[in-house]
């Protein structure tokens, strides 16, 4: 099937908008190749200390130099339950490494945080930037500059993204994604999204909540709902970063441990001491990047993607904006149903057919980019398989099923759930944002109403306890921006409203901050851009100022007298409470040097500022 000439016209002014960064950072990469693995050329003391743990058999090797040496990168913590699983992976690896005639070693540990449990709290404040502190943790790891190759594992939110932009850096390495798997699944999406609502309106106590949490978060393993944490998996396996269909594999299964350990032997055969290098810089290029939104629209992927994608992108030299994300999803139709777009979780989504069934029918619809390099070793029709355990226990790949096993999970894309990916771009004298649309009914998706201004969501969950929103009205809750503090996502407002818009009233949010990768039923325009404190537009709204958020026609506009508007003077925010606690005084340089949201929310990693300062300033 011919390239979709959307998806080719969007890529091709993706790869000119990009072309002196790109070339930039090719540069450097291949600069980095030619000077070599530093192991050969270290100095005696330094290579003694770099092999004095290793056993005999690894120190051997390590000495000699003719085994490639991989680094293992890994956020592996007890307390999330994505990143239990990986405490077990390192030794897997080791193992099979050997059995490639290779040796891996433990890089390096990177801080995970756990927006489940920080969702509401002063250490949410922390997340956005944790993205890029496990970037900047990724590269210490490398930066012993002994490794041939890498393996990244981690799974949740701002991990896998921070762990890409470090990799980037060491773009002249193969690099292999090694995720750990979905839990069981537990109670359903609509059990507990209505427990949930039923505490938001006092109509059961804590312990009923905590039960019903309970019974949906209850085993190692990725949180099950589609969020950022399966949408990074989503992505890392669409862009060719993972094994084939490794993306939804159950932790602490055999055919979880068969698919880490090819990891580890296929990173193995692919560095530059043998004649199949692939360095990740070749997988990670503007077609790569296309296929992963492709992926984010075709599956209703996190909307926290319209930041992170934007900034792995960067990291290798590639510009892309929110036009881009708009454009594409008009064309890419809408395949999954999977909760908070649907009633399925991940695992009913892998069961019907999954990545493979997935990635065959948008290839097949000319919506991806099959010719791009893989750490397959082969083209993107690889991902169209599935991997199973032969009789003998052994690793094997078949293809997806032709069909789909359960349509209304997983659908072909001459029969989707709708034609378009439900991602927009909004435009207006409020700025630029992002909306999600595949989760909310059409009956909900144009919404004019006066403000009610808040600068906390705390304000407005006290508003809202007090019943003093039980009316149409469009929720703005502003100073949420990364200058602010930090781009906390405001998940808590979801409950509230949702029983508003249940009850019958016309409600949206409106905010330049973040919403969770669960965002759902309710409009929400959000990364609203400039934020308040970098001059944003939201800072002139006033309570009772109508504003109308239409996203049938990507309209985002307060519905003011031009001359009012232009004269009133932005309002200031109280900001002292976010400054410190919980180590929120340690990232107060972040805070003053954090880009804006179209451009990744960036404090490190970007491989563009300075090379492309004209289209910058075009979308600040």
């Amino acid at each position: 099937m011919a390239l979709h000439p959307v998806v080719a016209a969007v890529t091709s002014r993706i790869r000119a908008r990009s072309a002196a960064s790109r070339t930039a950072y090719l540069k450097k990469i291949d600069a980095a190749h030619l000077a070599g693995t530093a192991r050969g050329r270290l100095g005696c003391t330094n290579l003694a200390h770099a092999f004095a743990a290793s056993d005999a058999g690894d120190k051997q090797q390590l000495r000699a130099g003719r085994w490639p040496n991989i680094g293992i990168v890994s956020a592996y913590n007890d307390m999330l339950s994505a990143h239990q699983p990986l405490e077990r992976f390192p030794a897997i690896i080791k193992q099979a490494a050997r059995e490639a005639f290779a040796v891996a070693q433990f890089a390096g540990g990177v801080p995970a945080m756990c927006d489940g449990v920080t969702q509401g709290e002063p250490g949410m404040e922390l997340s956005l930037f944790s993205r890029d502190v496990i970037a900047m943790s990724t590269a210490i790891a490398l930066s012993h500059n002994t490794f041939d190759a890498a393996l990244m594992l981690g799974v949740c939110d701002k991990i896998v993204p921070g762990l890409l932009i470090g990799a980037l850096s060491f773009g002249h390495l193969p690099v292999i994604f090694v995720p750990g798997g979905p839990m069981p699944s537990g109670i359903s999406n609509d059990d507990k999204a209505k427990t949930r609502q039923l505490f938001a309106q006092g109509k059961v106590g804590r312990e009923a909540l905590l039960e019903s949490e309970a019974q949906s978060y209850h085993a190692p393993g990725t949180c099950t709902f589609y969020g950022t944490a399966n949408s990074n998996q989503m992505l890392m396996e669409i862009m060719g970063l993972h094994l084939p269909g490794a993306a939804f594999v159950n932790p602490n299964t055999p055919l979880r441990d068969a698919l880490t350990a090819a990891a580890g032997k296929r990173v193995a055969a692919i560095t530059a001491l043998g004649d199949a290098r692939l360095p990740l810089a070749e997988v990670i290029d503007e077609r790569a990047i296309v296929n992963g939104i492709v992926g984010l629209h075709a599956t209703g992927g996190s909307t926290n993607h319209t930041i992170h994608l934007i900034a792995m992108a960067r990291a290798a030299g590639i510009v892309i904006d929110w036009d881009d994300f708009s454009d594409l999803s008009a064309v890419v139709p809408l395949l999954a149903r999977i909760y908070p777009n649907g009633k399925a979780d991940v695992n009913h989504f892998h069961a019907a057919g999954g990545m493979g069934f997935l990635i065959r029918e948008l290839l097949a619809a000319g919506l991806l980019h099959g010719d791009v390099q893989t750490v397959a070793g082969r083209g993107l029709d690889a991902y169209a398989e599935a991997p199973f355990l032969d009789p003998d226990g052994a690793l094997a790949w078949r293809p997806a099923p032709a069909a789909s096993l359960d349509e209304s999970v997983l659908r072909p894309a001459s029969h989707p759930f709708s034609a378009d990916g439900g991602l927009r771009r909004l435009t207006g004298n409020l700025g630029r944002a992002v909306i999600k649309v595949s989760a909310v009914k059409p009956e909900h998706r144009i919404v004019e109403a006066p403000a009610q201004v808040f600068d906390s969501q705390e304000a407005m969950l006290a508003a809202f306890k007090r019943g003093e929103l039980k009316r149409d009205f469009v929720a703005v809750v502003r100073f949420q921006g990364p200058r602010a503090n930090g781009m906390p996502e405001l998940h808590k407002l979801t409950p509230a409203l949702g029983v508003l818009q249940d009850e019958g009233f016309h409600v949206a949010l409106v905010t330049d901050g973040r919403m969770s990768g669960a965002s759902g039923k309710v409009p929400a325009a959000i990364h609203v851009s400039p934020e308040c404190l970098a001059g944003g537009e939201l800072a002139r709204v006033r309570d009772g100022d109508v504003i109308r958020l239409d996203a049938e026609q990507g309209l985002l506009q307060a519905l003011v007298p031009e001359a009012e508007w232009l004269a009133r003077q932005p309002a200031e925010a109280d900001l002292s409470a976010n400054d410190s606690g919980c180590g929120r005084e340690l990232f107060a340089t972040a805070r003053s040097q954090v880009s804006n949201a179209e451009h990744g929310a960036m404090i490190v990693g970007d491989a563009v500022a300075g090379v492309r300062s004209g289209f910058d300033l075009q979308i600040r």
